[in-house]
C-alpha cells in the first residue's frame, strides 16, 4: 500500500538536518542489494489522440511510405504482447486528455476505457489534466480507478485541498505522491511530478490546489523513501525532456525518469526521415555522480518507449538501453509513376511487413479487437461532427513552437520536412492569428501562443475535425486595448516565460497583422527589434508606436495573463477589454468556411520575419 507522503516546507526543513538523509544506510558504507533488471514500457501526451493519424509519410524501407501513424488499439496490442517481459511496468507520463473530439464529448470517459485496456502500473497527471478544473479531471480518474485496473494516479508535488473535488475526504484520496513495485523480492518507487508553473499558468486547476517545487520535493520523497529502505527511485515525471535532464544532475539517488509534457521524439529516425532530441534512454550523472536513464516516447499513441535497467549489488544504475519504437498499421502505400499514394499489393505488402520486422524502431501493429470495440462505442457522435466539411487547405500549414527547436512537430507531414529549421516558424499557428483578425472588426492586429495550436494540418480537406483538434480548448476570443509599449512588453514576456524562467515553450507568439525580428541570444527587454504594424485598410506596414493605441484579438488564456502574458493580464484585470464571447474554435472554422481555401501567408505577413536562435544562429 503506497505510504501517503505530502512533502511540506517544514518537513524538508526538518528532512535536510538529518545526516542519513540522502546519505548511505548506515552512514559507513553502501548497503548491499540484489542486483536486478528491470524493463519499463512507456507512453505519454497521448491527448486523447485515440484514432491513428492516417496518410503519415515516413521513409520504410529506402522509400517514402504513406502509413496510419499511432492509433491507442494499436498500443494496447503491443503492450499486450510484451506480457512475457521481464519485470514490466507499465507507465504513462501524463496528458492523456484533452486535444480530440474524444475529448470534446466524453471528457476522459473514452481514454479511461482505453487506458483500462492496459492497466498501467501508474498514472502521473499533466498540466492539461487540469485544463477544465478539479471537477471535471475527477470524472475522468474515476472511469480510470475502476476495479478492473485501479491505475495509481501519481504526483507528489500536488496537494488539493480536502472537501474539494480531489480530496473530498483526505488529500490522498485520487492522487497518490508514489507507488511501490515489490519486483523480486525489491521494492521500487514510482514516484510522479507534474510541471508547477506550467500549471498553474496554463490550465484551471482550483486556487486551493497547491503545486509545489519539482526538484525539491523529488529530493524529499526520494531521502524519506531511502529512510524506509528502498533503493531504486523511477521518476514519472510531467515537466519536458529540458527540466528532465536538470532535474537529474539536482538529485541524488534518482535512477530513471521517465518524462513527458515536450512531445520529444528520442533515439535515431533518420532511417525513419524523422529528427529527434537526442538519444534513447538519454544518460545523465546525477548528484552523486551515477547514472540517470530518461526516457520519453513522442505523442499522440504514436510511439511506445521500452527501457531496459539492470541495477548492481549497490542498488546503483549499472546499465541501461532500449528503443522508443514508432507506431503503424500495415496499409502502406507508395506514390506510382504519376504521383498517386496507392495501397501496395499483398505481395510487397507481406514483404516490407517481413523487413520491418528487423527494424526496431518501428514495430507494426493491427489494433487489439477489444479495445477497437469500445472505442467503436464512442464514434458515433464523434464522427457525424468530424465528417462535416468546412473547406480546403492548399498547401501543408506546418507546426512549430519555437522557430529552430530540435522536434520536427510536423514529422509525415509532406510538404513539412524541415519546418522547425526556419525562421517563418509555425504556418498552422499564423492561420489561426489569421482567423481572429478577420473575426474581429475593431483589432489592428491579433495575438495567438504557440502551444494553444495542437497539429500541423495536411494539405487537403479540412473538416470540423480538423477545427477542434486544432484548437481542442474552450476558449473565447477578446479584444484588449494596449499601447504599443504594452504589445512589446507581452511579446518579451512570452519568450522569457520559455527561455528564463523554464516554462511552456507554448507561450511562443505569433500574430497576424504584427510582425518582429527576433534575437534569443539576447536578454529580455532587447529580444524583440522592427516591431511592426500593417494597416488592415490599405496593408501598408509601418513602425508600432510604443504610445500609440492598439486593439489586440486573442484568445481568453493569454489575455488573462496565463502562459507568462503577464503585460496582457495586467490589462485584462483593469477591465480594458471586450469579450466577443465567440469560440475560438467555431471562429477558425467559419473563417476556412468563408474562404474555401486556405494557404499559409506571404513570407512578408509571418510574424516571425528574422530569428536568431538562443545560440546565435540565424535561421534561414
Amino acid at each position: 500500500m503506497p505510504h501517503t507522503l505530502r512533502p511540506s516546507l517544514l518537513a524538508l526543513a526538518a528532512c535536510f538536518t538529518l545526516a542519513a538523509c540522502g546519505g548511505d544506510s548506515d552512514g559507513d558504507k553502501p548497503a548491499s542489494f540484489t542486483p536486478l533488471e528491470i524493463n519499463i514500457a512507456h507512453i505519454n501526451d497521448h491527448h486523447s489522440q485515440l484514432e491513428p493519424t492516417a496518410n503519415s509519410t515516413l521513409t520504410l524501407d529506402g522509400v517514402a511510405t504513406q502509413v496510419d501513424l499511432g492509433g491507442f488499439a494499436r498500443l494496447t496490442t503491443l503492450f499486450k504482447g510484451l506480457a512475457g517481459t521481464k519485470n514490466l511496468l507499465k507507465i504513462h507520463a501524463g496528458d492523456a486528455i484533452t486535444g480530440t473530439l474524444y475529448y470534446t464529448f466524453y471528457k476522459g470517459e473514452a481514454d479511461a476505457r482505453m487506458m483500462n485496456t492496459i492497466c498501467f502500473d501508474a498514472f502521473a497527471l499533466g498540466n492539461h489534466e487540469f485544463d477544465d478544473g478539479d471537477a471535471v479531471l475527477r470524472g475522468f480518474l474515476d472511469e480510470l480507478l475502476t476495479p478492473a485496473c485501479q491505475t495509481p494516479v501519481l504526483a507528489a508535488n500536488i496537494a488539493p485541498a480536502i472537501g474539494t473535488p480531489l480530496a473530498p475526504v483526505t488529500v490522498n484520496d485520487y492522487i497518490k505522491p508514489y507507488t511501490i513495485k515489490e519486483i523480486e523480492g525489491v521494492k521500487v518507487a514510482l514516484i510522479g511530478i507534474d510541471i508547477k508553473g506550467k500549471t498553474t499558468n496554463s490550465s484551471r486547476p482550483l486556487e486551493t490546489t497547491v503545486f509545489s517545487d519539482e526538484i525539491t520535493t523529488a529530493q524529499a520523497v526520494i531521502d524519506q523513501l531511502k529512510q524506509q529502505g528502498i533503493r531504486h527511485f523511477v521518476l514519472v515525471t510531467h515537466q519536458g525532456y529540458d527540466n528532465d535532464k536538470l532535474m537529474a544532475a539536482a538529485l541524488t539517488d534518482v535512477d530513471v525518469i521517465i518524462g513527458a509534457d515536450s512531445h520529444t521524439l528520442l533515439g535515431d529516425f533518420t532511417a525513419q526521415g524523422l529528427t529527434s532530441s537526442g538519444p534513447y534512454p538519454t544518460v545523465i550523472s546525477n548528484k552523486d555522480g551515477k547514472p540517470v536513464c530518461i526516457g520519453q516516447a513522442w505523442e499522440y499513441s504514436k510511439a511506445l518507449g521500452l527501457l531496459n535497467v539492470k541495477f548492481d549489488a549497490d542498488g546503483a544504475v549499472a546499465a541501461c538501453g532500449g528503443q522508443a519504437s514508432l507506431v503503424i498499421g500495415d496499409n502502406y502505400k507508395r506514390q506510382d509513376a504519376a504521383g498517386a499514394w496507392v495501397v501496395l499489393a499483398d505481395a510487397p505488402k507481406a514483404a516490407l511487413t517481413g523487413t520491418l520486422a528487423a527494424v526496431p524502431s518501428v514495430k507494426v501493429a493491427t489494433p487489439d479487437a477489444g479495445a477497437a470495440a469500445i472505442l467503436q462505442g464512442y464514434t458515433a457522435q464523434v464522427a457525424a461532427e468530424k465528417a462535416k466539411t468546412i473547406g480546403t487547405a492548399t498547401e501543408a500549414l506546418c507546426l512549430v513552437r519555437v522557430p529552430g527547436e530540435s522536434t520536427n512537430r510536423s514529422a509525415g507531414v509532406t510538404g513539412c520536412e524541415t519546418a522547425n529549421t526556419l525562421a517563418r516558424g509555425s504556418d498552422a499557428a499564423q492561420a489561426v492569428a489569421q482567423a481572429f483578425l478577420s473575426s474581429s472588426k475593431r483589432a489592428n492586429f491579433a495575438l495567438q501562443n504557440a502551444g494553444g495550436v495542437r497539429i500541423p494540418v495536411p494539405a487537403g480537406t479540412l473538416t470540423m475535425n480538423t477545427a477542434f483538434t486544432l484548437l481542442p480548448f474552450t476558449n473565447v476570443i477578446v479584444e484588449l486595448d494596449l499601447t504599443g509599449a504594452e504589445v512589446v512588453a507581452a511579446l518579451e514576456d512570452a519568450v522569457a516565460n520559455h527561455l528564463d524562467a523554464a516554462q511552456s515553450n507554448g507561450s511562443q507568439p505569433y500574430a497576424a497583422g504584427l510582425r518582429w525580428d527576433l534575437d534569443m541570444s539576447k536578454a529580455k527587454g532587447s529580444r524583440f527589434s522592427n516591431v511592426q504594424v500593417k494597416d488592415r485598410v490599405t496593408g501598408a506596414w509601418s513602425a508600432l508606436n510604443p504610445a500609440g493605441n492598439y486593439v489586440v484579438a486573442t484568445n481568453d488564456f493569454i489575455a488573462s495573463g496565463q502562459d507568462g502574458y503577464t503585460t496582457l493580464g495586467v490589462a485584462y484585470k483593469a477591465g480594458r477589454f471586450v469579450n466577443t464571447y465567440l469560440l475560438y474554435t467555431q471562429t477558425f472554422a467559419d473563417w476556412v468556411i468563408a474562404n474555401g481555401s486556405i494557404a499559409r501567408p506571404a513570407r512578408a505577413d509571418y510574424s516571425h520575419q528574422v530569428v536568431i536562435t538562443r545560440s546565435g544562429a540565424t535561421l534561414p
